[in-house]
């Protein structure tokens, strides 16, 4: 515990007073915040906690403008019916009764002709809050509406670090200062992950530490390299298998460490005799000395910390290159080490019981589980998305927008306008979603109400109170499936009844942690755990504590596991026995030359923040990113309008040429409104929702496209 200022249990009448709470949006860094409160009860000036020893003061620009956010002149804030055609935009004022009553009507009517499966529930991170986000689950369970696979974020990554490990767990991030070699791997930690940034730039002035960015393009994290690595998407894993060669072959790999700790660390060196730097320049563009020096600076630096991101679940082999990429860590014996070893996230550190929060005891396991990534397909009827099932036919959505970020854009707009399909939107604003909805209810944000935080990227559990009143007309997440439970009859099961403050005392002393008001007193809770268990010192996550140079990629562990009833997805019988390069991207062809990334901005977090004024300014326009070679031979210049396209469709954009990624490599930032484009289009219509090996996922970064200039 640490030692804190006690949080207020409202803002002090007459003076400015401070508020604690937590970033709630889709970031591993769930940063500890200070807000300032004004005497008319408005929050003023949003910063990163330094009392915090993760988050360490430093927050990014877009939550330090949140005024601009809640008190946003667009923000949702009565419940609203559609009056015209869906997509219309027209729509009538109604009450919070009457629009919980129809939604109600909408589920008993869906059920009664296609039984409870033809209700879905779907929602997923736009909070990460405990209470605000699981509740759904609860409700879902008690009317044995259809599963939910949250398939589009973790999938990948989470598997192919676990698969190593056996566990989903790591050196403490903090670790990052203390090490001597800093290696981002996969994350844009400039734009997504600031604090990442805050512990790799200390370790910098304070030691003199070297900071390796392996990427894709020339981002803003790339801008603050030591060593800067661009190599063509999808072949993360290749390096990888070269940078073991190179320490196999020069001395560097910890043999003694490997026969302690690893599988078959023999079996490894044998395979990887032919991935070579040669071998690997081919695949990944760098060249032959890039690859040595990277390889000879890790395995001369005994602290090298591999902080590896969420790049790797956006390719179709990213589950075997993180896999690869967290292989290194083990064949030079960084664990070992303060300031050494391989991170990803902290999930398991954490233990939450939330049997009773999401209704668990009542989950049927003959009820089918849908993807999330293939919304399109299930809305549009798909057999085999359907589980060979009848079809969805109403929807109550949470916490994210699904008609801009999911994949297959077209299919999914298609299955949204469906004449016999109600959806029901609970969200901030008139999203891309909400825009095609029956009934749009108004929801509160993070700062109007109690939740209860973990921090990914991190190691702590944080509490965010209510540090403002909503406006009147706006209600919780909670609310809604509490209300929505009472007309649909299973208030009475266990869990409902209950208020935010009351489920996070519940949650915390069911998993160990204290009580709400301990950790009200506190702020947060250090969770990480000891050196030798954050490290592996004792043995890794399985049974005999080895960690796993050749996993079992159907049954080996993962937090993503596919349940029985669908099995593994994919292509997983080409995952690798041993870290390799697998060719399951779509790769460049004759009729699709260029390889599409669509990553992350700096001043949008998915699809939120493309509402605030100064975002938006920021960002400018949705366009593409053009190496200055390749639109020379097309005869493109700087702003000229590009249409880019594959099977699955095609959108135009503004060309902006840049030089920093490989020839042959578009890169598209942001997740934009899709009337933001100059078709009404966004880029998801050309990223596939094919379920990703081993257990699934959206590889919304891996897509083959051409490119062609619009003729005026």
């Amino acid at each position: 515990m640490n030692v804190a200022t006690p949080i207020p249990e409202s803002p002090v009448v007459g003076h400015t007073s401070v508020g604690h709470t937590v970033c709630p949006h889709d970031c591993p860094s769930a940063c500890a915040l200070d807000v300032d409160l004004t005497a008319d009860g408005r929050i003023g000036r949003v910063r990163g906690s330094s009392d915090n020893s993760y988050t360490a003061g430093v927050i990014c620009a877009k939550v330090a403008r949140y005024t601009e956010r809640i008190y946003h002149p667009g923000r949702l804030m009565v419940p609203q019916r559609r009056m015209g055609a869906k997509g219309e935009g027209l729509w009538q004022e109604i009450s919070w009764e009457a629009a919980l009553d129809e939604i109600a009507d909408a589920f008993v009517k869906a059920e009664a002709k296609h039984g409870s499966e033809a209700v879905w529930p779907y929602f997923y991170a736009g909070t990460m809050g405990q209470v605000q986000r699981d509740s759904i689950e609860r409700l879902r369970h008690a009317k044995k509406y259809s599963g939910f696979m949250g398939t589009i974020c973790t999938n990948m990554a989470w598997t192919g670090y676990v698969m190593g490990t056996g566990a989903l767990r790591g050196p403490d991030p903090r670790e990052i200062a203390k090490s001597d070699c800093v290696v981002i791997w996969g994350t844009n930690a400039v734009s997504t992950q600031v604090n990442v940034m805050t512990h790799a730039i200390k370790a910098r002035k304070q030691r003199g530490a070297k900071i390796v960015v392996i990427d894709i393009y020339d981002n803003p994290t790339m801008k603050q390299a030591d060593v800067k690595l661009v190599l063509r998407p999808g072949t993360d894993a290749a390096l990888a298998c070269a940078v073991m060669h190179v320490a196999f072959r020069d001395g560097y790999a910890d043999r003694a460490y490997m026969a302690k700790y690893a599988d078959d660390p023999a079996g490894l060196e044998a395979h990887l005799k032919s991935r070579t730097p040669e071998w690997a320049s081919a695949i990944t563009g760098l060249t032959v000395e890039e690859i040595e020096g990277f390889a000879r600076l890790v395995g001369t630096t005994a602290k090298s910390f591999f902080r590896l991101g969420y790049g790797f679940s956006r390719q179709r082999n990213g589950t075997a290159a993180m896999h690869a990429a967290l292989s290194i860590a083990t064949v030079l014996g960084s664990w070992q080490h303060e300031g050494g070893g391989a991170f990803h996230n902290n999930g398991e550190i954490y233990r939450f019981n939330k049997a009773e929060l999401m209704g668990t005891a009542y989950k049927d396991p003959d009820i089918r589980m849908l993807d999330q990534s293939q919304i399109g397909r299930v809305l549009t009827g798909d057999a085999e998305a359907l589980r060979h099932r009848g079809p969805v036919t109403a929807l109550l959505i949470q916490n994210t927008n699904p008609m801009n970020i999911a994949p297959e854009q077209r299919l999914v707009r298609e299955g949204f306008l469906r004449d016999d399909l109600f959806t029901a939107v609970h969200e901030q604003f008139m999203t891309d979603t909400a825009k095609v909805a029956d009934i749009v209810l108004p929801a509160t944000m993070f700062l109007e109400h109690d939740d209860l935080y973990r921090g990914g990227g991190h190691q702590h559990i944080l509490l965010g109170p209510k540090l403002v009143e909503p406006p009147a007309t706006v209600r919780t997440n909670l609310f809604v499936i509490e209300e929505l439970a009472k007309r649909l009859g299973v208030d009475g099961f266990a869990g409902f009844g209950m208020d935010e403050r009351t489920h996070i005392d519940r949650i915390l002393t069911a998993s160990g942690w204290g009580s709400y008001d301990a950790l009200k007193a506190d702020k947060w809770i250090d969770a990480q755990p000891d050196f030798d268990t954050a490290h592996y010192i004792n043995g890794f996550g399985y049974p005999d504590g080895k960690f796993r140079f050749s996993p079992d990629w159907v049954n080996g562990p993962s937090p993503d596991r596919t349940p029985d009833s669908v099995g593994p997805l994919g292509p997983h019988a080409q995952l690798p026995r041993f870290p390799d390069h697998v060719d399951v991207i779509e790769t460049a062809d004759a009729e699709h030359p260029f390889r599409l990334a669509t990553s992350p901005s700096r001043s949008f977090l998915n699809s939120s923040f493309a509402e605030t004024k100064s975002s938006v300014e920021k960002e400018g326009r949705p366009d593409v990113m053009i190496d200055p070679t390749d639109a020379a031979r097309l005869g493109i210049v700087d702003g000229d309008i590009v249409t880019l396209g594959n099977s699955r469709g095609k959108i135009r954009l503004h060309a902006r040429l840049v030089a920093g990624a490989k020839p042959g490599v578009l890169i598209a930032e942001g997740l934009w409104p899709n009337d933001a484009h100059l078709d009404g289009e966004g880029v998801n219509v050309l990223t596939g929702a094919d379920p990703v090996a081993p257990f699934g996922g959206a590889a919304v970064h891996d897509n083959k496209v051409w490119l062609r200039r619009e003729v005026a």
